[in-house]
This record gives C-alpha cells, structure tokens and sequence, in this order.
C-alpha cells in the first residue's frame, strides 16, 4: 500500500543504496523454480517467474517475453511471451506474477492469482531466467545487450550478471532485495534465497527511491433521472490512475426505495470501478440528494454528491391524447397497465380504469423487439420513450426502449368496450387505439384476397361494402360512400408479422372463408397498418383478435351456374392468364426454351400465367371444371394467351375430353388480328347448338391494345345474335400521366383512356351488326371500369346500349377490390335485344374465394388446392339467358302450323289449329278461351311447354297451383291428352272447357314442368 509521510521517509533512511542496471526500470525480482516436483514438500506445484518495475514511470510489456536456458546450456533459449496479459502495462512499484510450467503428478500448492502464464519449465536448483524486450530467443551461455532487459542465474548456471545466486531447491525461491528495488548487476549480491512469497498486480506499491506521488480517486457521479411507477437502475463510476479502486458505500442513510445494487471494482491501477443504483417503482416522485464514499487498495478515500430526480406516473390516456399523435411524442415516460395480448414483437396494455374520455385511448401497445416476458393479465409498470409507429399513411402510438418492466400483480382482467362500427365517423377508431373492445355484429367478411399471405381478412359492419362507383355515378355521393365504407372496415389480423403462415388462419368448411361469410362479433385489440401489399399505401385499423372468431357461412358456394332462363346461353369467363408457354421457358406441349410475344418481343419474361407444368394442369382443371359447369353456348374469353389458337384450342380440347367431342368449338380468328399484347380475348361456341353467320372480325383500332372480337351467331330456328367480346385498359396505374392520371374521382387511372375504348366500341358495333345481319348484339368482357363509371355510362347513356346484368341485379358484383365489391366484368345489349334477356347475373365462385386456394404452388400450402371451379380466377364469370325463339302466329282461320328444326313460340289463335312444334324446345301460347280445340302433334312432356299464363289471366284464376287445384284439367282420350280449364275461374266449380289435345301423350306424363302458368 501506500505509505503514510512518516512510514516512507523512515523506509527511505534504512534502505540500501541501488543501482538500476535496467534503462526501464523492470526487472526480475523473483525466481521460483520447484514446481515440477513429485517427491519431497515442494512450495508451489508451477514454475513461476516474478516482474517488478523499480523505476518511476510505466512499462508497457505487452511485447515482451520471459526466456529461460539451462545451467550449462550454450544454445537458444525457451520463450514465453507476455502477450496474454490483461493489464500489459506495469505502473512504478508493482509485481507481475507470472506462472509457468509444471509437470504431471506435481507436488504442492496450486498457484491462481497469476497476472499471466507461461510453458518454461525451469531446474529447481541452477539455471538462468532472462527478461527481453522482444519475443526473439536469446541463443548462447550469457547473452547480452541487444533486447535482453535483465538476466538471473541461480546455482551452476554459466550466466549470469557478475556471479549467480546461490543454488534453489523446490521450498526456496530467489528473491531481489529490498522487495525488488535492489539492481547492483551481480545477481549473487541483489538476491537471497528464501521462503517463496507470490506477490502479482493487487499486492500493495513498493516505489522504490522515496515518498511516491500519489494520484487521487476521480469520482464520475452525474446527477440522474427516472420515472417512478417501474423498477429502475442508473450507475455512478469512479478510477484512480496508479490504484484500483475497490468499495463504495453510501454517505449516509438513503431513503427507502433506493439502494445500492451491484459493484464492479477496477480489475487494475487506472481502471474504473461502477456503482449501481436500485430505483423501486414504488419510490414517490421528487428530488433526492445521494452521496457516495470511494475506496482503493492503497487506503484513499474520496466522495461524490449528486441528484436523483423521480418523474410522476403518465396514465397511458395522457400519453395517447385525444389526436391522432402523442402530445408526448420523444418524451420518456413512465406509465402502468395491464397486458391484455401478447405480439411476437411486444405487447398491448390497458389503464385499469382509464379517464372516462370517449376521445382518448386507454390502451397502448409496448414495442420490446422480441418475444415479450409479461403475462395477460398482469398489471405491469415500465418506462418507455413514446413514438409513432409509421405504418403506410399513418401511424400507431407505441413506448419503445423499454426500461424497468416490473410485474405488479397478476390475474388482472379488462372488459372490452363494445364499439359498433356503424355508428363510427370516420377515423373513429382513433379513440380506441390499442384497447381491448368487443366489435358488436353481425361483421361480414369482405376480402380474403391477403388471408394466405398475412393471415387477414378485411370485415365490415353493415353488410357487404359495394363500390361507390358500382351503384352511384362518380363524384360527392359515390365519395360519401366511400368514406363511409372505411368507417365501418376493419382488418382482421392473425397477430403476426410473418408471411405467408403454413397454417392459414380463419379458414372454414371447404378450405374457405369467402366474403359474405360472418361472425357475431369480434373481441381484441385495435392496432393500425397496411392495407394492400403496398407499404406505403392505404392503411386501416386492424383487430388483433384475443378471442377466436367464430365464422357463419353465411354466403355458401353456389355449386350450380346461375339459372338464368331462356334458350340459349352466353357468358364471359376471365380465364386469369391461361397461357400454354411457362414462365420456365416450356410449353404445355412438352417443348422448352420457348417465349411469350409482346409487342413484338418474344421472351419468358412475358408469360403471364402459369410457372411450370404442375401449375398449368392446376390451373387447365379449375378453368375446365368452371367453363363446363356453366355450359354456355358461346363464351367469351379473356386474358388467354395470344399465340394464336394454340392456347384457346388446347383449352377447348380439355373440355371436349370432358363433357364429350364437339361440344365446343373455338371460333375462328378475325382476320384483322389479335392485337400484340400477351393475352387476347378469344370466343368458343357450342356448334351442335349454334352456326357462325358471316366472318368473325376484330377491331384494330390502336385504342384498344386487346382488340374487341365480335362474331355472329344462328340458333337452329334462324334467330340471330351477334357477340362482341371486350378487354379495356386496366385501372392500374403504370405510366399513367396526364387525362390518364388518377383523377381522385375513384375511376382509377387511364379512365380517359376507356372513354376513348368505349367511343370506339359504339362505332364497331355498327359494323358488327352489318357483318353478322342482325340488330342483337351482346357486349360482354372485362370493361375494367365499375357499372357506373364513364366507359359504361358513355356506351348506355343514349339507350342504344343497355345494361343488361343492371336490369335484373344493378349491384350485382364480378370483382372484389380493397374490400370493395363491384362489376368489371359486364353483359351489355343492343336495345332489340334487351326484350329477349330472360335474366343476367355473376356467378360468384371467384370474387369471393381466398387466393391462397388458386392454382399457384408459391406460398399455397397444397391442402388447400381442388380441381374444382372456385378461385379458377380472380374475376367471377358473367351468365346471361335469351329468349331467341322464333315467334310464330296463325290466323283466325283453322291453321296447319309447323315449326322450326330449333326453338319455337307458336300462338294458333282462333280456330281448330294443327300445330306441330318440330325440333327444339317448343311453346304453345293459349291466351283466350275463344280459342278452338287445338292439337298438338308432337309436343314433348318435360321439354316443351303449354303456356296458359294470359289464358288464366282472363279468367281471374290466380293460383300458385293450378294443375293441383283443378283449374287446369287433363282427361286421356284415345286419341292423347285432352287439356281444359275451368271457363269460370274462382267463381266456383264449373266444367271443364278443353282447349288443346297432345296427340299419342298420356295425363300421367303431364307434370308442372310441362306448364307455364
């Protein structure tokens, strides 16, 4: 230790005189070398070589080295580097204890407090050590000069400094006098052989040559701030430059609550010793002075004062604010709640009995980065600084770098606050950022579309969400229901990050949950994020839920197509990119290294659909098991490949293979072409059902990218109708500028664009009408713009065009886009032909399906993958009917009336008419009892039809069953059937008037389906 004034002046007269022969100051000044031995009493089971520093300023030893030759050893000398030592520099007065070799079975004490170690195994008795400035081997009996710093020889050695020290033995040590101070350079004279004594880095100072100049202890003690309500923990530190420092103890007595924690002393003279400081939660608070009294191994002292400052409790409603940031926003803060859901990434809290406000927010979510350590319902006390999470467009009030989370009791419980999305303005949900709420219902699920790739469905109170623009014209009302639509969504989230989750959540019957289906409520926790795939687009609140949701099928998959009456059928099927070139470079039909074309570049960069093999037998099966379950007559095609009849006739052949050869055929191509986009829209017929009339043609006007198809059509009757199959630009937004920019009208981008297509189309369909001889012209296909948007309403604002589909189901919808449902996909008509529509609908098998069930193998776990027509696309189908029968008349006279090979309406009127309906689907129209007695010669139960609709009429019966109720009368004769009715109608039971007879058919045949009443 250091010594007191006194001490040292009295040491300094007594000492010997010495010379240092070291120019540093370092030297030897112990040499032990009795480890190894395995007989005897030995001291010490290690070697061990002393260092001391005699001189008055440090030595840095990090290159230095330890070497050791025998007694009478003339080559080179066993180095042990000094390169492992913690602390290489050896301040004035101190020892260096270094430990070297041993061998197997030594006797003696073990050695532990080592500075450092070494491998020299040194002879108990003779031998020399050397100190040397470098790590090279000194070579030779008694070196000298160069890098050698000091040399030791014992016993018989043959070097040494003057004379060697007398032998040693494995109980007897060489010791330099003076504790190390003593350097004449005749080691016989500076060492004696003794007891040996271990002394390293801790062993107190011996500064040779008089009274040291001590250094003091250098307190670090700033002041410190914390909140209370949560454990917390600040450190104070302190060093001494030639001492290590090594207590601290309070001054006087703290206040309860703080204390001392744990204590880091300096591992060397210079280093620095830290002091915790234990703040409890429950501290209250305020200011507290606090002092400190340092210690090091030389006996100073030396204290600090300094401040601890307590921050209040921050109720979590303070920190939310009633805006949509934190008024508290990079401030620290100190709050308390209960946990009511865990996140991989943190959790959510709640205010025990938050501030009543409707406006401010009691829950709030703690960010801590990993899996957090707290339990649901544990009432917990943290400090945190208070941020906004960005997420999209806005952002969510969080605490992050979370310090002393402190559990203060467990078993706590929040009862959510019911919220009723309905009554919300918009943004509502605001106020309730990070509580607990139960969501009342019934909540309708309206898009899956993310449910495989994030685990979210986006629900809504108040049934479906339609497109503002579906069922309003563009403009204030349609942007009032858009706002409201987004005051009662929310996002249904799975409480995770991750993507794509190999188990899909909220998947129900059939491996669905489709839009429309609905739960009675929803319980969690509202939090704030991304709508769409897109980062940095729309956001919406979010629920993450602390109870499972219960769903109802409450939309089920209609497994049948539409029945949408007449006789002959026609729809439009968006076949989502059916390519028979893979993006892999390979065909459907086996070949390889092969190219979508566009615009004129061929690449398999520009294929479109299907990735591989796999994917496109996929894909071929839902689109078979689709188009064939709707069976229509003529089907228009969208989004096939455009490589000329290659992919449309590969996907006519499958679904000839099904439903039987020559059910369909592909309809020729136009001779203006297909366009040189990668799809085309394309048409298949059924021949054995229709004729093609005239040349198909296709527009290639330079508007339209995907030029329109048309082609003309003759049922088996001679009825004709044209078809004019449609593809217009997308709403996306790529190189949209100018007119085509988004306009903020929620028409999308390039809605000039489509205004344009559309003028186009009503110039084209004259040409069609031309071509194909007929007035009736159905305009099908995906318009890419919602039915009443400026493209449509262009086309039927002069009455030229209507709106077919809109004249049965105006809010019918074929497209589900951010939760909003809408129709893209139309069935428009020419006036002439709107009468002949008996009905026009969507078939929702896709809109309202999961994608995470379509084709695609990337990121679709293969469970959930069918052959069947649900998710064949991201578009549903469009089914219409027509009437096209041939509408014949007779006379007043006794009329022979036969029909057409296809589908008739015949009306005898007055008179005894024959009437023979002929091939085809036959109707036989009785509307006055003043009719004669009619036969029919041919007419066929279950397929053809007696219509008695205006013949009842004019009686007043008006029953849901005539035939059951006896208003409609069937008598077997021996010439057929004999049909009547009651001439009198309600007014009461009277004879039956016969009215027609089907010859060669039996009353038992005649059933409803027979009848139109």
């Amino acid at each position: 230790m250091k010594l007191k004034p006194i001490v040292a002046l009295l040491a300094a007269a007594f000492a010997a005189p010495a010379v240092l022969a070291s120019a540093q100051g370092v030297v030897i000044s112990q040499v032990y070398g009795g480890g190894a031995a395995t007989s005897g009493s030995p001291s010490y089971k290690y070697d061990y070589i002393e260092i001391f520093n005699g001189g008055s300023s440090p030595v840095d030893l990090s290159t230095y080295s330890l070497q050791y030759g025998s007694a009478t050893g003339t080559g080179n000398w066993a180095v042990a580097a000094l390169n492992n030592l913690a602390n290489p520099v050896l301040q004035p007065g101190r020892y260096l204890l270094i430990r070297q070799g041993t061998g197997s079975g030594a006797l003696g004490a073990d050695i532990t407090i080592q500075d450092g170690t070494g491998n020299l195994n040194m002879s108990a008795s003779n031998g020399k050590v050397a100190l040397v400035s470098s790590s090279l081997a000194l070579s030779g009996a008694n070196p000298s000069g160069g890098n050698l710093v000091d040399l030791v020889g014992y016993g018989s050695a043959n070097g040494y400094e003057t004379a060697a020290t007398p032998a040693l033995s494995s109980t007897t040590a060489a010791l330099r006098k003076g504790n190390g101070c003593t350097d004449s350079d005749n080691n016989s004279a500076d060492f004696t052989v003794g007891t040996p004594l271990l002394r390293n880095s801790a062993t107190p100072a011996n500064v040779c040559g008089g009274v040291p100049a001590f250094q003091p202890i250098v307190p670090n003690c700033p002041d410190a701030s914390v909140s209370s309500g949560a454990n917390s923990v600040f450190s104070v530190s302190a060093s001494d430059a030639d001492s290590r420092v090594n207590s601290a103890v309070a001054t006087a007595s703290w206040p309860a609550g703080i204390s001392l924690g744990s204590f880091s002393a300096a591992t060397a003279p210079g280093g620095t010793a830290t002091q915790s400081i234990n703040v409890a939660a429950s501290l209250a608070g305020g200011t507290y002075n606090l002092g400190l009294q340092w210690g090091n191994n030389d006996g100073q002292s030396a204290s600090c004062s300094f401040k601890l400052t307590v921050a209040g409790m921050t109720p979590i409603y303070s920190i939310q604010g009633s805006g949509a940031s934190s008024p508290l926003l990079n401030q620290t803060v100190s709050t308390k709640g209960i946990v009511t859901l865990l996140s991989p990434t943190g959790f959510y809290m709640q205010d025990r009995l938050g501030d009543g406000d409707p406006s401010t927010s009691d829950g709030i979510f703690v960010y801590t980065a990993t899996a957090p350590t707290v339990a649901v319902g544990a009432e917990v006390s943290l400090s945190g600084l208070v941020t906004e999470f960005t997420s999209g467009q806005s952002s969510i009030t969080q605490l992050k770098n979370i310090s002393g989370l402190t559990t203060l009791s467990t078993g706590n419980a929040i009862t959510p606050t019911v919220v009723d999305l309905t009554s919300l303005a918009p943004g509502g949900l605001e106020a309730f950022e990070g509580m607990l709420v139960k969501l009342s219902g019934p909540i309708t699920v309206q898009q899956n579309y993310f449910l495989g790739r994030y685990g979210q469905l986006t629900m809504a109170a108040g049934g479906r969400l339609l497109n503002p623009t579906n069922v309003l014209r563009p403009g204030p009302d349609a942007q009032a229901l858009a706002t409201a639509n987004l005051a009662r969504a929310i996002i249904l989230d799975d409480n995770s990050s991750a993507q794509n989750p190999a188990v899909v959540p909220y998947m129900g019957v059939d491996n669905t949950n489709r839009a429309g289906d609905t739960v009675d409520s929803l319980t969690g926790v509202i939090d704030y994020g991304p709508a769409t795939a897109n980062a940095s687009g729309a956001s919406m609140y979010r629920l993450q839920p602390s109870v499972a949701p219960v769903f109802t099928r409450a939309n089920p998959r209609p497994l049948a197509a539409p029945s949408v009456g007449g006789n002959v059928k026609i729809a439009s099927a968006n076949v989502l990119n059916f390519f028979t070139t893979f993006s892999n470079g390979q065909t459907a039909a086996g070949g390889s290294g092969q190219g979508c074309s566009l615009s004129g570049t061929v690449s398999a960069a520009n294929c479109r659909g299907a990735d591989n093999l796999n994917e496109y037998q996929r894909q071929l099966a839902k689109t078979v098991a689709e188009l064939s379950t709707l069976g229509a007559d003529v089907v228009g095609l969208m989004e096939i490949q455009n490589n000329g009849e290659v992919a449309v006739t590969t996907l006519v052949n499958a679904l000839n293979a099904k439903m039987g050869a020559g059910t369909y055929a592909v309809t020729p191509p136009p001779a203006q072409g297909t366009g040189d986009d990668a799809i085309r829209v394309a048409m298949i017929y059924k021949p054995a059902k229709l004729s093609l009339v005239g040349a198909s043609i296709s527009d290639p006007s330079p508007v339209n990218n995907r030029p329109t198809f048309a082609q003309g059509f003759q049922a088996a009757n001679g009825e004709r109708f044209a078809v004019v199959v449609n593809h217009f630009k997308s709403k996306s937004c790529s190189g949209a500028a100018g007119a085509d920019a988004d306009q903020g009208d929620l028409q999308g981008c390039y809605n000039a664009h489509r205004i344009d297509q559309a003028l186009q189309l009503q110039n084209f369909v004259n040409q069609v009408k031309a071509v194909a001889g007929t007035q009736d012209l159905v305009l099908l296909g995906d318009f890419n713009a919602y039915a009443q948007e400026d493209p449509i309403h262009t086309l039927t604002q002069n009455g030229q065009i209507v709106d077919l589909v809109g004249l049965f189901e105006p809010a019918d919808y074929s497209y589900v886009f951010d939760g909003f449902a809408g129709r893209l996909d139309h069935g428009l008509g020419t006036a002439s032909l709107a009468p002949k529509v008996a009905g026009a609908t969507s078939w929702h098998i896709n809109a309202d399906e999961p994608l995470v069930i379509d084709y695609n193998t990337e990121f679709n776990p293969a469970a959930y993958y069918t052959p069947t027509p649900f998710r064949s696309s991201d578009h549903d189908p469009m089914v219409l009917g027509l009437n096209l029968y041939k509408q014949i008349k007779g006379t007043a006279g006794n009329d022979v009336i036969v029909g057409t090979p296809g589908d008739d309406v015949i009306e005898g009127g007055l008179g005894r008419d024959t009437l023979t309906g002929g091939a085809g689907n036959n109707q036989f129209v009785y509307t006055t009892g003043a009719d004669g007695l009619d036969t029919i010669t041919d007419f066929k139960p279950g397929q053809d039809l007696l219509v008695f609709t205006g013949l009842l009429k004019n009686v007043g019966i008006n029953s849901a069953n005539p035939l059951g109720e006896g208003f409609v009368t069937c008598s077997t004769s021996t010439a057929g059937a004999l049909v009547g009715y009651d001439p009198d109608g309600a007014a009461g039971a009277a004879k039956s008037r016969p009215v027609v007879l089907l010859k060669n058919v039996g009353c038992q045949a005649l059933q409803a389906n027979s009848f139109r009443f």
